[in-house]
């Protein structure tokens, strides 16, 4: 893979995976076992560069491409998949909402202080009723009095204890359905605004996850993103590009356990030998490193499409698919690897375990993104 890289990308993914090896793995653990945000690591993130990536030059960011998000998302994904997941929600989803759809004076507004990681963007599409059927929007935002006050209730929002931005979708014209779908920028601090954590998940325990209640909270008018009406375009646009994120991260999480289970297999022995001569051994390893780099590529393919303003949506859910998939199955052979011992909290696998099953549910589980595809496929064959 390094073989196709540029020169630019090689020198990033090097600083980011240093980075990652030397101050995002040692803390991960603790970090997951406490349900702790990882504060630390986020203002780390922050003086690389990282949570501007992809903003614009002109507001403080590294103007880079979804190829350099792809390879720095592996790599910090690599070392604390909470931490990437606090990364991604904040980059490639609140972020690039703003960076693609908002009007000079909110760009000028809110992009500076995003890119420097001064704020913490989240993206907040979810609701109790609706998941992979985003348009079934309860959360309603009505005019009254010059400003839009909004009440409904999001849930597993991802940085939404933390975050200072946040993007919500609520319907201005129910009558419309998806087309009644509006966004607004809302700040943190907006009286009206309830958050509860939502704890005790699987995985991905240090990037907390959190319910918003909205009880008449007014928001000013000039926080329409966009225009009304187009929310969920907007919202199934931003998910198109933020899956390419989304496949990178599970490549990153996949790779942790396969480099976990080499270093297992060439010093564990049974039968007088290290397990890595047992053939057994040595089919897992390759079809764990075969699966993760066709995903690799897949994902790089996504990238490079919408990095040149191609369209992507249906290379975008290959990628986020096949990536998701094929990462469960390395953490799953890394753990069999291990046997007893990985099956413990001490070992780094049980926690890749944990981390990887969600890459299969969110942003688009696998099966809405087999729609996706089959769709795409069936509209070019008419």
């Amino acid at each position: 893979m390094d073989s196709l890289l540029t020169d630019e990308e090689k020198l990033l993914k090097a600083t980011v995976r240093n980075f990652a090896d030397h101050e995002l793995a040692p803390r991960a653990a603790a970090f997951d076992e406490r349900e702790e945000f990882p504060w630390e690591n986020v203002r780390a993130l922050s003086t690389l560069g990282l949570m501007g990536l992809t903003i614009d030059e002109a507001y403080g960011g590294g103007g880079g491409n979804y190829q350099l998000m792809a390879l720095a998302m592996e790599e910090v994904a690599r070392g604390c998949a909470s931490t990437s997941v606090i990364h991604l929600s904040h980059l490639s989803l609140g972020a690039e909402c703003i960076l693609r759809y908002s009007n000079d004076a909110q760009k000028t507004r809110h992009l500076p202080e995003l890119a420097s990681g001064a704020k913490l963007a989240a993206f907040c599409l979810t609701e109790p009723s609706s998941g992979s059927d985003a348009a079934d929007m309860q959360t309603t935002a009505v005019m009254r009095d010059g400003a839009y006050v909004l009440n409904g209730t999001k849930t597993f929002i991802t940085n939404g204890l933390e975050a200072n931005v946040l993007i919500i979708f609520a319907a201005t014209d129910r009558s419309k359905d998806a087309k009644g779908v509006s966004a607004f920028i809302v700040d943190g601090d907006t009286p009206g605004m309830e958050r509860n954590h939502q704890g005790h998940k699987l995985g991905m325990r240090a990037a907390p996850t959190a319910e918003l209640v909205f009880d008449d909270c007014r928001i000013p008018a000039s926080n329409l993103l966009g225009e009304e009406g187009q929310g969920f375009a907007i919202a199934m646009s931003i998910l198109d590009s933020s899956r390419i994120s989304v496949a990178a991260q599970a490549v990153g999480i996949g790779q942790a356990a396969l480099e976990a289970a080499l270093r297992y297999a060439n010093h564990r022995e049974t039968f007088g030998k290290p397990i890595a001569e047992h053939q057994a051994i040595q089919f897992m390893l390759a079809d764990m490193a075969t699966g993760l780099d066709a995903a690799r590529l897949l994902t790089r393919r996504a990238a490079q499409l919408k990095d040149t303003g191609q369209a992507h949506g249906r290379e975008s859910a290959m990628a986020k698919l096949f990536a998701s998939e094929a990462a469960h199955v390395a953490c799953d052979k890394a753990l069999q690897i291990h046997g007893g011992y990985g099956y413990f909290r001490e070992n780094s696998v049980e926690r890749y375990y944990r981390d990887v099953r969600v890459t299969e549910i969110y942003e688009g589980t696998s099966e809405i993104q087999r729609l996706v595809i089959a769709r795409s496929m069936l509209r070019e064959a008419l």
